[in-house]
């Protein structure tokens, strides 16, 4: 039995998703979550889920940084976004989160069911759309319209915040440049600062615009 859960404030949207997932017996989804901030309370008590379906505009707390923190603390489970967006702003924050997929909710049944699969067996499933948009993103970059601006960030918090940007974990920033955990988190937070942000989504955010 595969484990999905979904996080989705609008009510009828999430069960409809649920009863799609539900068609196939494989499939059964232990919760729903009404925003970021309850998907975590209910995975803090049940984690044993493989496949959360996370919308980005949520109350509370959204999809983008619920991904991000989910797969900082539970990297085993695949996040696939559900979202009516499909702009390259979005596609690009929830990758940058941990987003291991990217679907509109319009899609049918079997392409969810697909997908679930997919994002299982290590693949990244997307719908047409976002795939279009997401290897625009890959070959020609994100657009850069804007004057780079300083915010004061000394070479080493810059170098750190190439790290975090690559996914990579307090520890393993410390690793790469012999330094304690403490010493990464306080740069990170001298960042965070700096830029005016809670968060390396929103720091990642800022300093490539």
């Amino acid at each position: 039995m595969i484990r999905v859960a979904i996080a989705e404030d609008i009510e009828r949207l999430a069960q409809a998703l649920k009863n799609k997932i539900e068609l196939l017996p494989d499939f059964t989804v232990s919760f729903i979550a009404s925003d970021g901030r309850d998907l975590l309370k209910k995975l803090h008590h049940n984690h044993n889920i493989d496949v959360i379906f996370m919308d980005i505009n949520m109350p509370v707390m959204n999809g983008i940084e619920a991904t991000e923190k989910v797969s900082q603390r539970w990297p085993q489970i695949k996040v696939v976004v559900s979202s009516v967006y499909d702009d390259e702003e979005n596609i690009f924050n929830t990758i940058l989160a941990g987003a291991m997929g990217y679907l509109l909710k319009d899609e049918r049944p079997e392409e969810i069911h697909r997908a679930i699969y997919h994002v299982l067996d290590g693949g990244v499933p997307m719908s047409a759309t976002i795939a279009r948009k997401a290897l625009h993103l890959i070959k020609h970059g994100r657009p850069d319209t804007r004057k780079k601006i300083d915010y004061g960030l000394t070479a080493r918090e810059t170098e750190i915040l190439q790290h975090l940007s690559q996914g990579l974990s307090y520890d393993q920033i410390a690793g790469n440049l012999f330094i304690s955990n403490g010493t990464v988190r306080k740069h990170v937070e001298n960042i965070y600062r700096k830029l005016q942000v809670n968060n390396k989504v929103e720091a990642i955010k800022k300093i490539s615009t």
